[in-house]
């Protein structure tokens, strides 16, 4: 594969084309948070895989968090620990139509796929409620020991997001990935898990809500070239949407 469909429809395996075309739900419905596996065609999200991973890793960008050290040097009380939140990964954003970044996925059909009819119709099958045009596009890269720590992507000065907004996430990792997991809140606690070290998974999430990735394990000898590439979308809610 040099480039990817433009239509994101090309990529779907046979149930996915069934929830695109309203003939299965599969919807956040009022959960915050759905994973599923087997959206994607196998063969297609591979190739994919491969085209990332030879056409982007050196258009990335390092974006780096870590613990402050006045999480533990400001405390005054016991118990009294505050962690913003933290993050190793890198990523191509899109902002700039004059980064290497923007360029490159343009070379590789990415801006098209995204921008695609079907990939929107796609975001509002799964997250069961009209959303807006215009969504914004990024990719991230996780390598060994990259992750993102406790956090909500909650925007309250922002009166358009402030209510809440969906990600669509496309995951695509390299055979050397041993294992990721997202972990999230449920009845106010991080007491559920799972796996997104997967090649053509869709997970979709309706923000805000507190949730954090695990570090990403490489398998034995192979760090060198464990990757899990994520492609995503975030869409505001369209005006009256529900």
């Amino acid at each position: 594969m040099r480039r990817v469909p433009d239509e994101f429809e090309a990529l779907l395996s046979p149930r996915g084309r069934a929830v695109l075309n309203g003939r299965t739900r599969v919807s956040l419905g009022s959960s915050r948070f759905l994973a599923a596996d087997d959206l994607l065609d196998t063969a297609r999200a591979r190739a994919v895989t491969a085209l990332l991973d030879r056409a982007m890793k050196d258009v990335l960008t390092p974006m780096e968090d870590p613990i402050p050290p006045w999480t533990i040097t400001g405390m005054r009380h016991d118990y009294g620990e505050l962690l913003p939140k933290t993050v190793r990964v890198r990523t191509a954003t899109f902002a700039s139509r004059r980064s290497k970044g923007f360029r490159r996925a343009g070379d590789i059909g990415l801006h098209d796929l995204l921008a695609s009819e079907s990939y929107y119709t796609f975001a509002q099958r799964l997250a069961g409620r009209p959303l807006r045009r215009g969504w914004g596009t990024q990719v991230l890269c996780y390598g060994p020991g990259d992750y993102a720590g406790p956090h909500n992507d909650h925007h309250p000065e922002d009166p358009d997001a402030r209510d809440g907004y969906t990600d669509l996430h496309l995951t695509f990792c390299t055979s050397a990935v041993a294992g990721q997991s997202l972990v999230y809140e449920q009845a106010g606690h991080f007491s559920e898990e799972r796996s997104v070290a997967t090649v053509g998974g869709v997970t979709c999430y309706r923000l805000p809500f507190w949730h954090y990735t695990t570090p990403l394990r490489a398998k034995p000898g192979r760090a060198r070239d464990a990757r899990r590439w994520v492609v995503l979308g975030t869409f505001l809610d369209a005006p009256g949407g529900r």
